[in-house]
C-alpha cells in the first residue's frame, strides 16, 4: 500500500518526508513528483511503508498536522488508472 501526502511545501525533500514518516515505523520508499516541463515538484508526494499498521498510524497521526506552514493531507494512495 501507499501513502499519499498533499498539500507539501516545495522546498520539501525526499529525505525531510522519509524522516517524519520514520517516526512511525519503516519507511520502504519516498516518490516526490516533479513537473516534467519545469522540473519543479508538484507539491504532493507518495509514501511507502514496511507494514500496513505503521501506515494507518502514521496517515492517523499526520492527516491534518501543519508542517512546514501547510496543512498535510494524508491518506492511503488510490490505485493509478492506466
Amino acid at each position: 500500500m501507499s501513502i499519499y501526502v498533499g498539500n507539501l511545501a516545495y522546498s520539501v525533500t525526499q529525505e525531510q518526508l522519509e524522516s517524519i514518516f520514520a517516526e512511525y515505523g519503516t519507511v520502504k520508499r519516498v516518490y516526490l513528483p516533479t513537473d516534467k516541463e519545469t522540473g519543479r515538484p508538484r507539491g504532493f508526494g507518495f509514501v511507502e511503508m514496511e507494514n500496513e499498521n505503521d501506515e494507518a498510524e502514521a496517515i492517523d497521526k499526520l492527516d491534518g498536522a501543519e508542517w512546514f506552514d501547510r496543512v498535510l493531507k494524508v491518506n492511503k494512495a488510490r490505485p493509478r488508472d492506466h
